[in-house]
């Protein structure tokens, strides 16, 4: 059973998320008809505040929620598996809310055949394209032991041993399997926090999307007050994954709700 302290947090988390400004014991309770007196709920404010889940700003004003209090917030709300979602809500709502959407769909291609055009070009044929690149003697000798092998593992073995030519033409035939919705919104975010050239682009080209494993990102990858979210899901029934970038403030329930295919 949830306790009073963890109940009150959660509950001025929930009013912060909704009104984006600073919460009283007394709105907070308003709010949620708590059966707490103010005084009780100024105590557990003051607790959370030692424990650096609460700020405030000044001795009058109300909390707001710090961002390790909303960051463990989402991490107890945000688990669980994506179903079917709308495409159109999707983009309706991402641009509603403020969050940009990275979408790359998910290919099951194999490397089906490699073949030598007169030691001149070399041509991969995947399961549903092919691509072509200049001849190596080196670099067919070493693809041939890939046959049969998956995208995804091609893709990371090309970058792994520096066989960038291959590893762009095959990102460039993948090219229209990826879209960014609200597009602006992630540039005002690199531009505000100062992201060098190789981390937008990393972003704007797909890059990120390689190596995301489904789950929740935080600091690192993204500022302290933003969050990152990884999930798999279906559109028109074919395999997507989706990463979700956002200030830690806004409502991903709600955003969630609205875009799920019931």
């Amino acid at each position: 059973m949830i306790d009073k302290k963890e109940f009150l947090l959660q509950s001025i988390i929930k009013a912060y998320i909704e009104h984006l400004e600073p919460i009283g014991s007394k709105e907070l309770k308003s709010m949620y008809d708590l059966e707490y007196s103010t005084a009780t709920i100024r105590g557990y404010f003051k607790k959370l505040g030692d424990e650096g889940f609460l700020a405030q700003e000044h001795v009058s004003s109300g909390r707001t929620p710090t961002n390790e209090a909303l960051k463990q917030y989402w991490i107890g709300r945000l688990n669980f598996k994506l179903k079917g979602i709308n495409i159109k809500a999707l983009e309706h709502f991402a641009k509603n809310i403020g969050l940009t959407i990275f979408l790359q769909k998910e290919r099951s291609d194999i490397l089906e055949n490699i073949i030598n055009v007169e030691s001149r070009y070399i041509i991969l044929e995947f399961t549903n394209f092919a691509v072509s690149i200049k001849y190596s003697q080196a670099l067919y000798k070493f693809l041939s032991d890939f046959l049969q092998i998956s995208l995804d593992e091609i893709l990371k073995i090309s970058k792994d041993v520096g066989a960038y030519e291959l590893y762009n033409a095959i990102k460039q035939s993948l090219q229209n399997d990826f879209e960014i919705f609200n597009y602006k919104e992630f540039l005002n975010l690199a531009l505000n926090y100062d992201f060098d050239e190789f981390t937008i682009n990393r972003f704007l080209k797909g890059n990120i999307m390689e190596d995301l494993k489904e789950g929740l990102y935080f600091d690192g990858l993204l500022p302290q007050n933003y969050i990152g979210i990884c999930k798999f899901c279906k559109i028109n029934n074919e395999d997507y994954k989706m990463f979700i970038v956002g200030e830690l403030s806004k409502d991903y329930e709600y955003f969630f709700e609205q875009i799920t295919n019931f």
